[in-house]
């Protein structure tokens, strides 16, 4: 188990499954407006504010939802200084995945949905770029409601999931759209596990997106997917009771 100040590995009982060949670390903000700036911005639209995973597992405890509302919080006060404090972390986890003889694995929105490969800069020794640039080494990954986002050239060590609901029929249409002209895999979440394993290997159509669903949750390496396929997911935590679309089923 890795402990740093933002992100940490150990601690997920999904991305656990993966530890092998990787080890996947996570940072977990406070998400959509709980720190006073929304760092979802795509959360109302998607309708996936009341079945968000913050408060799944540990998320329900008092002190892990104060100290992600405070790691926000410094985020939004001097993202530079953040960023210094993200890159000391990245340096940790690189080390203690070399110590454990693993390849390092980083997940940044655990809870929030910010545009890392955006005017997020940082230094790293006499190198100034991404975190993405800076860290080679690492392989990045994320879900995203943010669906322009597929529309960009990402680094070739971030990997991005567009993340599929119903509560929108804009949005709907939207994130199928950019999933079919992009080719970028799409995560649906299904009702119950029952469900999500009856719709594995079968061909699905979500608006403009008609794919092969694959089992999302063998793992969380989403990375390592297939690709031009439907990542199926069941619902967790929160998510078993939303009725905003977000959950298929």
């Amino acid at each position: 188990m890795f402990r740093g100040t933002l992100i940490r590995s150990g601690n997920n009982a999904k991305t656990v499954k993966g530890d092998g060949e990787y080890e996947t670390a996570i940072m977990y903000l406070a998400p959509f407006t709980l720190a006073g700036t929304n760092v979802c911005p795509m959360a109302e639209q998607a309708g996936c504010v009341a079945g968000c995973l913050n408060t799944a597992g540990r998320g329900r405890m008092t002190n892990v939802q104060i100290a992600r509302i405070n790691k926000t919080k410094r985020y939004l006060a001097s993202r530079t200084a953040f960023m210094a404090e993200l890159v000391a972390d990245l340096e940790g986890f690189v080390r203690y995945c070399q110590r454990k003889g693993v390849k390092p694995a980083v997940r940044l929105n655990g809870t929030s949905d910010i545009q890392w490969e955006v005017a997020h800069y940082a230094s790293r020794g006499d190198a100034r770029g991404s975190v993405f640039e800076l860290f080679p080494e690492v392989q990045f990954y994320d879900y995203t409601k943010v669906y322009k986002r597929a529309y960009r050239e990402m680094p070739s060590n971030y990997s991005l999931t567009l993340s599929y609901s119903e509560a929108n029929p804009r949005y709907a249409e939207a994130v199928t759209k950019a999933a079919a002209e992009t080719g970028i895999n799409l995560a649906v979440v299904y009702r119950t596990k029952e469900l999500r394993d009856y719709f594995v290997d079968k061909l699905v159509q979500y608006g403009e997106t008609c794919r092969d669903v694959f089992d999302g949750d063998a793992t969380d390496l989403r990375f390592t997917d297939p690709q031009g396929v439907i990542v199926g997911l069941y619902a967790k935590g929160k998510a078993k009771v939303d009725t905003s679309g977000f959950v298929v089923g």
